[in-house]
């Protein structure tokens, strides 16, 4: 959408026929009522007014006597397709996007069903043994187990493709010859799939110096394949974009409560008593975009890890960006969690 959000943002005051110019030249059917401090009032669509024009309502009217005051909205982390099942649902082409009441975007159904077709590459990271999943895993990679109807790799890998990528790198060691079977060269997905083997695992970073020269030289997406998410990935790659850093990690925020209550003392004096806190913590999620620079870094047949990797990026004067992921998001490393999965799959959009 080439329009500015914002100039579909208009006041109360605003007279019918204002309203109608903004709608008109917005071409989305509807306007966005404000306070001056964008706080959100309303939204009003041309039928609201010509309904008002029908009750005889002059065009100077204010636009406040018309608009629904309790409109749809969502915030900045509802995912695509959540977005357009609400639009649809509600028969409204936008859907204001806000926080504590304040509108700070918005988005619309033609935006949403459009897909801009990305050249960065996504590498997808499927070796693992997943000894933690057998018996599931004896005969089967971890990447291939099903949730749902589908397999884990599969839900990502569609996840990507409805954000416009097709440029896709899976590396391979347990079992490689089933994934490759299963994915062949991605023409049932209308992409492109390459393959690249680790003879003896290389870390969570070293199959990065297996990459074919060829690849395309742009920031580039890396995945663990043992991960669940409905995570919008172009929002993560337009928030890397605009940085400068080599390299942004997604983090997740976890809780740990202790069960006892803990003591705080000094010289075998009690000073203070926290009776079973909460603890907050922010994890590696698993999910990175590395620049080109980064992952050219990597030596091949060179084992590295990819926290000891962005460490080195740190440690020669670069920026390793953090980005908050707030969508669903499930490591599925134990037998508990591909349980909890096959729950959690039913009410997902994916």
């Amino acid at each position: 959408m080439t329009l500015s959000w914002t100039e579909v943002l208009i006041a109360p005051e605003t007279s019918l026929h204002d309203a109608l110019m903004v709608i008109d030249k917005a071409a989305l059917r509807s306007a966005i009522i404000c306070n001056d401090d964008r706080r959100l009032c309303g939204i009003v669509t041309d039928g609201d007014i010509r309904r008002g024009i029908l009750r005889k309502l002059p065009l100077s009217t204010p636009v406040s006597e018309v608009m629904n005051k309790s409109p749809q909205t969502s915030d900045l982390s509802t995912s695509r397709g959540v977005l357009i099942k609400m639009m649809e649902k509600k028969d409204c082409l936008v859907i204001p996007l806000v926080e504590n009441g304040i509108v700070v975007g918005l988005e619309t159904l033609h935006h949403c069903l459009a897909v801009e077709e990305r050249e960065n590459p996504v590498f997808l990271m499927a070796g693992g043994f997943g000894t933690r999943l057998r018996p599931l895993t004896d005969d089967c990679p971890k990447p291939l187990l099903k949730i749902g109807e589908k397999p884990i790799l599969e839900i990502t890998l569609r996840n990507f493709i409805r954000h416009g990528f097709k440029n896709f790198y899976i590396s391979t060691h347990y079992l490689p010859e089933m994934i490759r079977n299963y994915f062949g060269n991605g023409e049932k997905w209308n992409v492109n799939i390459t393959y690249v083997h680790e003879e003896q695992p290389l870390g969570t970073g070293g199959a990065l110096g297996l990459l074919p020269p060829n690849i395309p030289q742009l920031p580039l997406i890396m995945m663990n394949g043992d991960v669940l998410t409905n995570l919008n990935v172009s929002k993560l790659l337009e928030f890397h974009q605009k940085e400068t850093a080599s390299a942004t990690m997604c983090v997740r925020e976890i809780e740990y409560k202790i069960p006892y209550g803990v003591v705080n003392s000094r010289d075998n004096l009690l000073i203070e008593m926290d009776e079973k806190p909460t603890h907050y913590f922010q994890v590696n999620a698993g999910i990175y975009v590395i620049n080109p620079e980064v992952y050219n870094s990597v030596y091949k047949h060179t084992a590295v890890d990819m926290p000891t990797l962005l460490e080195r990026e740190i440690a020669i004067g670069k920026t390793v960006n953090l980005f908050p992921l707030y969508d669903y998001w499930l490591d599925i490393g134990r037998m508990e969690d591909f349980n909890r999965a096959q729950v959690d799959i039913q009410a997902l959009d994916f």
